[in-house]
């Protein structure tokens, strides 16, 4: 059907047909929520779902990670439609190769095309869904000094169909069970998307035949052209400009010694209602494991963008016309290469990306951008394993025991919860007490730094502190810290955050610094313990509301030392705005630079 036969759908049906695909994606992430076997899924919600037209654009990604679902999906898509040009009905695709359109290995991926009775290719439904292991060398799925793909050991599935007429391969299967440290928590997982998948299919089979396909196809062109009408709106209503700004990972081994600096040139022209981000400019790829994979950078640009732009603007492929990334073959940020590694590809260099993109729209604007997002992955979001002394059975799973993060806006606070930039807040923090029954694991402090925030206007999240260790027998952990040299910065005169660090505390109570980039043993009656960053402030701390300082200190986020030395802002006895006091001092420091620490 051409668009002059098509029926034209007015805002009201078009808004309920949007609201009833994003139900789809709901309907699909419960599923995984609910019968999620690891808790990196039914404690975490380290999951996404979405929907790809049949011309292989985003649909609609409800309730989805970003660094998951606003490019990648299309990328992958269009992989599989090139390697399995005849698919049916019953047919499901495992995928995650980071060189054919997946984020990174770990984030396994299920892709099922919607064939309507005539054996049309309507949509492809795709649940995603990060693994707490995947046969890697190491029980980690953050390689983070991995050489290549051969070093980092991961299983690679390139749209390998798993699934026909309904009927799950058990070849597939049983070579996973015997390669995965934790089969049985792995098959869970991937029956789980399995009726995440069938799920999707079946709701939109059923929109089909109740609204009909033509109006279906309609509703994606008209919802697509709405998306990029709201775009446009938005971008003509920024100012102009371009700027380049650079954000810097730690040094890790398979790095330069100063780190990976990450430069990304932004440039928002409201005459043509486009924004550029130029990501050409960076270096070569590694022999690491921080690759940053195509669809990771291309997502982290949007990502940097879209916090900048009004959120009611539908994150779907419309929109995305109006966003022009350009990337480098061959780059540690960009187009990596196979056989290089893109084990951390999701994290630590592309919230790097995010935070240059942020900065730069700073830059441009005083109503853009944001101060740089905490470093991921500190050690309490470490991979653990090891043996259950209670079931004697082996375990492995990623905690998400505490991350801040958040950065200050343009004109608000930080997300306390975001967790770090590609995650958007969408992930749970755990529960302790269910990781203490899940995991042989004892957790004696969660609580946020004091003082820890980056002070500005609108102040960055506060660090966080998390201490735990095994129970009753030795316990693995591997993570890939950032941050504890190149904390996060503010924009516009904001400041940073505090720094992140890590350590074990040995039994007799001392503390042994330890790398960042770590696989290590903690034995019984050790704790490892994580200093998690938060994120940097936006504008001067010298223009910060003074009731927000209040708030602040009366929840113990800041104290009174750094409300009047940082803040300007003077309290009484019980906690309260002396303004009188507060406007001496704000006088008195009128003209003079504030150095928060």
């Amino acid at each position: 059907m051409d668009r002059a036969t098509a029926p034209l759908l007015d805002g009201a049906r078009l808004s309920i047909i949007a609201n009833r695909f994003g139900g789809v994606c709901r309907k699909m992430g419960n599923t995984l929520l609910r019968t999620g076997r690891s808790g990196v899924l039914n404690r975490a919600k380290d999951f996404s779902c979405c929907i790809v037209t049949a011309d292989c654009e985003l649909l609609t990604a409800e309730e989805s990670l970003p660094i998951h679902v606003l490019s990648g999906p299309d990328l992958m898509v269009r992989w599989l439609n090139s390697v399995h040009p005849n698919v049916k009905r019953g047919d499901v695709f495992l995928h995650n190769s980071p060189y054919h359109g997946n984020s990174h290995p770990a984030d396994h991926t299920l892709l099922m095309p919607v064939v309507d009775d005539d054996g049309v290719h309507r949509f492809t439904v795709l649940a995603k869904a990060h693994q707490a292991d995947i046969g890697n060398s190491i029980p980690t799925t953050y390689h983070g000094t991995a050489r290549d793909v051969y070093e980092e050991g991961a299983l690679l599935f390139p749209a390998v169909k798993v699934v026909e007429n309904y009927k799950v391969n058990e070849d597939f299967v049983r070579m996973c069970r015997l390669r995965i440290r934790v089969p049985d928590q792995w098959h869970g997982d991937f029956l789980a998307m399995l009726g995440a998948a069938y799920i999707g299919e079946r709701e939109i089979l059923a929109m089909g035949q109740e609204l009909g396909w033509d109006k279906l196809s309609a509703f994606c062109r008209q919802w697509l052209d709405y998306s990029e009408s709201r775009m446009i709106e938005a971008i003509r209503a920024m100012r102009g400009g371009s700027a380049s700004a650079t954000s810097t990972h730690d040094a890790i081994p398979g790095t330069p010694k100063d780190g990976i600096t990450v430069t990304s040139s932004v440039t928002i022209d409201p005459d043509r209602a486009m924004i550029d981000v130029d990501l050409t400019d960076n270096p070569d790829q590694l022999a690491c494991g921080l690759n940053v994979s195509e669809a990771c950078t291309r997502t982290s640009a949007m990502i940097g963008v879209f916090n900048s732009v009004d959120p009611s603007v539908p994150k779907n492929a419309g929109a995305f016309r109006r966003i022009a990334v350009h990337l480098k073959e061959g780059g540690v940020v960009g187009i990596p290469q196979h056989p290089i590694s893109c084990s951390a590809s999701t994290t630590n260099l592309a919230d790097r990306v995010q935070n240059a993109t942020q900065l730069a729209l700073a830059a441009i604007s005083e109503h853009l951008g944001m101060g740089e997002i905490g470093c991921f992955c500190p050690p309490s979001t470490s991979v653990v394993s090891g043996i259950d002394p209670r079931s004697g059975k082996a375990y492995v799973n990623q905690l998400f025991l505490g991350h801040t993060a958040g950065a200050g806006y343009a004109s608000e606070d930080a997300w306390l919860t975001m967790l770090h930039a590609g995650n958007g807040g969408m992930c749970f923090m755990d529960s302790i007490e269910l990781d203490e029954v899940y995991t042989p694991i004892l957790v004696k402090t969660r609580r946020l730094i004091a003082d820890s925030e980056g002070a500005g206007q609108y102040r960055g999240a506060p660090g966080i502190l998390v201490e735990f260790g095994p129970v009753g027998a030795a316990m693995q952990a591997v993570f890939v810290a950032d941050g504890n040299i190149n904390n996060p910065k503010g924009a516009r005169g904001g400041s940073a955050a505090a720094p992140s660090a890590q350590f074990i505390r040995q039994r007799d109570g001392t503390l042994r610094p330890l790398p960042q980039y770590c696989d290590t043993w903690i034995g019984d009656g050790e704790t490892l313990v994580s200093v998690a960053c938060g994120g940097g402030g936006y504008g001067s701390a010298a223009n910060r509301d003074p009731e927000r300082v209040c708030k602040d200190v009366q929840e113990g986020l800041v104290t009174r030392q750094r409300a009047e030395s940082v803040y300007g802002t003077v309290l009484t006895p019980d906690l309260q705005v002396d303004i009188e006091a507060t406007e001496r001092l704000r006088a008195a420091n009128e003209g003079r630079a504030t150095v928060p620490r």
